[in-house]
């Protein structure tokens, strides 16, 4: 076992908030001894999207076999573990309920304190782990499937939110574009693929500003342009280049995202900005993040990859602040899907 003195913190972490069944132990907040995930991607693809219910029941079926290996990769058993933190809220909430009453299930069985955590602040979280030196404050753009916040981290656990998607997140963009141009599921890491082999100034598309909010994000009208063009090339009886619709629709959302970012970190006056979640995983938004940073001399942070899609070890690191800030959930503690930050 890893504990190197007795005030060391080891967080069992469980999160289940869509498609992953995930679990793992991070030692204060920092260092994480296992990270095991059971993805359902393959099983999910048939679909084209994620089937709640299928997804619900393969949480139950997995969740066990991922916590029990998740405690042996890190040498611990549950009398080694100081709190168990799990992702309860934004999500699917048949999902959510999984991971939540199986964290409720351990607190109560082995007396470990329970602390409910934020998804998106695991999703931040994430940056903690990847940058032993990174502290608050900074910027962070939290971009994935569902959500594309742009969010003022002022302290562990304080958060902002100066901007958000009025309509479509941009990864659930991503995956629209992706079916609509016969990539599928899941449309993010295949668009980001195909993008490298096309052209990012062949098409035109739409860059939305949101006149009331300059912070904040709109990518159906985006969407809609892409759709457009498809069916115009349709009725006209011609071909389009696959790469090349990927490729300037990438642009085009990175082209937003990283202006919003970046200037809101120098209206905010930070000298640090972050990415985190699925859509940070993107190497054309991660490229263009650190390029522009560079030149502006800003610190620029982002996870691994495998740290960007829904993991364990976020929700350990976020649990952790909560802990140390005299957080506990009590055993009410309940799934909800519309979770704000």
């Amino acid at each position: 076992m890893e504990r190197d003195n007795a005030n060391d913190v080891l967080m069992l972490a469980i999160e289940t908030s869509c498609d992953e069944t995930a679990a793992s132990v991070v030692k204060n907040g920092r260092k994480v001894l296992s990270n095991v995930i059971y993805t359902q991607i393959a099983l999910h693809t048939r679909y084209g999207g994620v089937v709640p219910e299928i997804a619900s029941r393969k949480h139950i079926e997995k969740i066990n076999q991922v916590i029990e290996e998740a405690l042996k990769q890190a040498g611990v058993t549950l009398q080694d573990i100081t709190a168990i933190a799990v992702t309860y809220g934004p999500g699917l909430v048949g999902a959510l309920l999984v991971g939540v009453a199986e964290a409720k299930a351990i607190s109560f069985a082995a007396g470990i304190p329970l602390v409910g955590v934020h998804h998106i602040s695991g999703h931040i979280s994430a940056n903690y782990i990847a940058y032993e030196e990174l502290e608050p404050p900074f910027v962070c753009l939290v971009a994935s499937g569902g959500h594309s916040h742009l969010v003022l981290v002022r302290d562990y656990g304080e958060y902002e939110i100066i901007g958000r998607t009025r309509d479509d997140a941009a990864g659930e963009a991503f995956d629209k574009v992706a079916r609509a141009i016969g990539l599928g599921y899941p449309g993010g890491p295949k668009i980001d693929r195909v993008s490298r082999e096309g052209n990012p100034d062949a098409i035109s598309f739409p860059r939305a500003k949101v006149a009331e909010n300059e912070y904040d994000f709109s990518f159906s009208g985006l969407k809609s342009a892409v759709l457009n063009y498809l069916n115009s090339c349709q009725m006209k009886g011609e071909g389009y280049s696959q790469a090349d619709v990927a490729a300037s629709f990438q642009k085009s959302v990175v082209d937003v995202l990283v202006e919003h970012s970046l200037h809101a970190v120098k209206e905010f006056g930070y000298d640090r900005f972050a990415i985190a979640g699925g859509v940070a995983s993107n190497s054309s938004l991660r490229g263009a993040f650190e390029r522009e940073c560079a030149k502006r001399k800003i610190g620029f942070y982002c996870p691994p990859p495998q740290l960007c899609t829904d993991n364990a070890a976020m929700i350990g690191a976020a649990g952790y602040y909560e802990y140390i800030r005299g957080i506990r959930s009590g055993f009410e503690l309940n799934a909800v899907p519309n979770l704000k930050l």
